[in-house]
């Protein structure tokens, strides 16, 4: 990691030093404990609550239900944001309080909370570094990868980074069966808690299957799941995955450049807001992950370096579905046709090429 600020492209003029930015963080990163249970209270108690009216509305009207289904999705993602301040260490001051809370949530949010810390961790020490991409983020290739890539390759990636897939069909992919199964990278203890993961929901899937039924609790689960990975990879992709985001090889790569320039802010509605536990703010998040989600709107409010950074709106940050290549050359990510156009480029010079050795063959017959 060096200290050289790169270039910046997300509006900030300039970047201050790791010791002036830990200065000015410092304060916010301390947990409030009388915080921290009330967004207990009001995200697990509306969990809980919001099942409860599930079983109700069933007999009165499946309109009730599906509102209420957004709703409980939407509580999920907020029980979420909990469960990652506590894989950061950062929800409570005790390590112990955050492990066991992080258990819980991960069991609404049916992920393994040690094997997931573990990966999220590596998202933060590479996010914006083109040379440690592959644990944690969204798959991402340059224009001249992509143009290099064999067909297969091209045609994954395209299905990859397809909207339907990207949001619909890859969450539940990701939460109900990738995250079932440990990286063989992790450590023992981190595979170990995937399989612990996996035992409590069994026991959670048998006990809400007894109170609703079999068949009605997996439907209205998969329900709440689809909305609550929809909106959750939503938020994950347009935190990295914007215009003038941070890429940068190894060794130009600066890890304040790339918490700042290449981390959004996502600028939502207070209630949107409320429902992803503040984290928009995601430049501050990740600049300093030890700032527990309760303190991040305050920390940003606090230092005219923030404000510096441009924030993406709802609108705005539809543009980003457009987006799916890095362009080494431009900095910043661009669609399929800034790629045709390199593509164009690169058969030009290579026909000029061939013409020119052509021309110096025959000249030398």
């Amino acid at each position: 990691m060096t200290n050289q600020p790169a270039p910046a492209t997300n509006a900030v003029r300039s970047l201050p030093s790791i010791s002036e930015w830990k200065e000015i963080v410092a304060k916010f990163q301390v947990p409030s404990t009388a915080r921290a249970i009330w967004q207990l209270v009001n995200t697990l108690g509306s969990y809980v609550v919001l099942w409860y009216l599930l079983y109700l509305s069933l007999s009165v009207s499946y309109w009730l239900t599906a509102l209420l289904i957004v709703v409980t999705g939407g509580i999920v993602v907020r029980t979420f944001i909990i469960f990652h301040d506590c894989g950061h260490g950062s929800f409570l001051a005790s390590k112990r309080a955050n492990d066991i809370i992080g258990f819980i949530t991960g069991m609404i949010a049916f992920t393994p909370y040690l094997h997931w810390r573990w990966e999220h961790s590596v998202h933060h020490q590479t996010s914006g570094d083109l040379d440690r991409r592959g644990i944690g983020d969204i798959w991402t290739l340059t224009v001249q990868e992509y143009i290099e890539s064999s067909r297969w390759r091209r045609f994954a990636y395209r299905l990859a980074r397809n909207p339907f897939v990207l949001f619909v069909i890859a969450p539940i992919g990701l939460f109900l069966v990738y995250q079932r199964f440990p990286n063989p990278k992790a450590s023992a203890r981190d595979r170990r808690s995937v399989h612990w993961m996996n035992f409590a929901l069994v026991c959670l899937i048998v006990t809400m299957s007894w109170i609703f039924g079999f068949w009605t609790y997996v439907t209205l689960q998969l329900l709440i799941m689809a909305v609550a990975g929809a909106g959750g990879v939503w938020m994950f992709y347009v935190q990295h995955q914007f215009e003038d985001v941070y890429w940068e090889r190894r060794e130009n790569w600066d890890y304040t450049a790339a918490a700042i320039t290449g981390s959004s802010f996502y600028k939502l509605p207070k209630i949107l807001q409320w429902f992803t536990g503040n984290i928009g703010f995601h430049h501050i998040h990740h600049l300093s992950s030890r700032i527990p989600n309760y303190n991040l709107e305050r920390c940003h409010h606090s230092h005219p370096l923030f404000s510096e950074v441009k924030p993406l709106t709802i609108l705005s940050s539809l543009k980003t579905l457009s987006l799916r290549l890095w362009d080494e050359q431009q900095k910043k990510l661009v669609g399929w046709k800034r790629m045709r156009e390199v593509r164009r480029e690169m058969k030009l010079r290579q026909h000029d090429e061939e013409q020119a050795a052509a021309s110096m063959s025959s000249h030398q017959g």
